[in-house]
């Protein structure tokens, strides 16, 4: 028996590959989709099963190799002339090597010892590239048929993003995603229908996708996020646009990121946010995550939307209000940075407690009686706590001279449950 996994191309027949075709035609059973099934008339009265899933191919593999073996049997005690091995194809849309079914398929006939040959096919990106008359070795691909994806975190990697849709997302919903995250203007294409009589090209903006209605059969592409690019931790204090409201220093700041420990896909809430200058550090750190700033003033949560703009943090959410009442709502954090507390330290404790007890926590504090207070409030939560002060001095000119001076020494006070913490 002969089992061929082949890929028919972007849409209509024109753009199978001659070799998938004459598979098809020399096939005595055609498994797939029941779209795919019906788009190909050439094959005449060729059996076919309507399959997607790998145990639904299975069992139609299974049943012709009952039938074989049937045959066979007949034949050898002479009712019979002998059956020729059976082709089967198992047809896929597009590329049998991008983002196929072919992937799950494959170990199950390896595992029921079946071998299979691969045939490719022409893949969506591939004509929407000529579409668009670019060529597509650069782009970032991706899929949304079918899956969770997060179209910020995508379009934040620096370069051209394309997406295979489907299912939830199409390009107005990750059209959406963009936007909501301040990304209204990115540029974005479309297209939809790709290779059929009535394809269409669509460009403009992600704001303008939000209101456009689109098929099923769609790929888009959006170029890449404006950013900052890549700048060590410890940005200096000058290229932050700050205002009035106060900000955490360069040196404080690369300390916090040190303890904060965060990994490229975490959740993270910054509590007290001021200017929003630990948050865009902390975006840059979860550049495939999330990170909320939530800061009750006004003039604060300008500075935030300003310098996530300035730097590029597009996963940097900005959260209007104070604590811990705007917490409640929030996705579960696997980091907390609390920059000010308002008084309700033990009230944000217990919330992000409540919603992940892995959550490491880092506190930062002034005087003396907030450092106690955080200390007794992670130990009652039955948190390991660790204790630092960073105190900075920086030199000022005094004619040819030079003399140190001091900065506000400032407590870092850290924990995480020694049992959820995995030491």
């Amino acid at each position: 028996m002969k089992v061929i996994l082949a890929g028919t191309g972007c849409g209509s027949p024109g753009s199978m590959t001659v070799e998938v075709r004459e598979a098809i035609l020399q096939a005595d059973l055609l498994i797939g989709a029941k779209r795919l099934l019906e788009s190909i008339p050439f094959a005449g009265e060729t059996e076919r099963i309507a399959a997607i899933y790998p145990e639904e191919i299975m069992d139609a593999i299974r049943q012709a190799q009952q039938e074989r073996a049937a045959a066979d049997a007949a034949a050898a005690s002479g009712d019979g002339a002998a059956a020729e091995a059976p082709q089967i194809c198992v047809l896929y849309s597009g590329d049998s090597g991008f983002y196929s079914g072919t992937r799950s398929l494959q170990p199950v006939l390896k595992e029921a010892g079946i071998e299979a040959e691969i045939l490719p096919g022409i893949s969506s990106i591939q004509v929407f590239a000529a579409r668009l008359g670019q060529p597509w070795q650069d782009w970032r691909l991706v899929s949304a048929h079918g899956t969770d994806c997060d179209a910020v975190a995508e379009v934040m990697q620096g370069r051209p993003v394309f997406f295979l849709t489907g299912g939830r997302l199409g390009p107005a919903e990750l059209a959406r995603q963009l936007t909501e995250a301040g990304l209204g203007a990115l540029e974005l294409a479309a297209g939809e229908r790709l290779t059929y009589e009535d394809e269409r090209i669509m460009r403009g903006t992600a704001e303008e996708f939000t209101q456009m209605t689109f098929a099923p059969l769609s790929v888009m592409l959006a170029q890449p996020a404006p950013w900052a690019g890549d700048l060590t931790p410890g940005i200096r204090d000058g290229a932050f646009i700050r205002g009035d409201v106060p900000m955490t220093k360069q040196t404080v700041r690369a300390a916090i990121l040190s303890e904060m420990q965060v990994r490229e896909e975490d959740i993270v809430w910054d509590v007290g946010a001021g200017t929003g200058s630990v948050s865009v550090e902390l975006a840059m750190k979860a550049r495939r995550g999330r990170v909320y700033a939530v800061e009750r003033d006004r003039d604060g949560s300008i500075l935030i939307r300003q310098n996530r703009e300035k730097f590029g943090v597009w996963n940097l959410c900005p959260v209007d209000g104070a604590a811990p009442q705007a917490l409640s709502d929030l996705p579960k954090p696997d980091k907390v940075f609390i920059g000010g507390s308002g008084g309700t330290l033990k009230e944000i404790l217990g919330i992000a407690l409540g919603k992940n007890g892995r959550v490491r926590i880092c506190v930062s504090a002034i005087v003396l009686e907030t450092m106690q207070e955080a200390v007794q409030v992670m130990s009652a939560a039955g948190m390991e706590v660790q204790i630092r002060q960073v105190a900075v001095s920086a030199a000022k000119a005094l004619g040819k001279r030079h003399m140190m001076t001091a900065e506000n020494p400032i407590f870092i006070i850290t924990g995480q449950r020694r049992e959820e913490s995995g030491e």
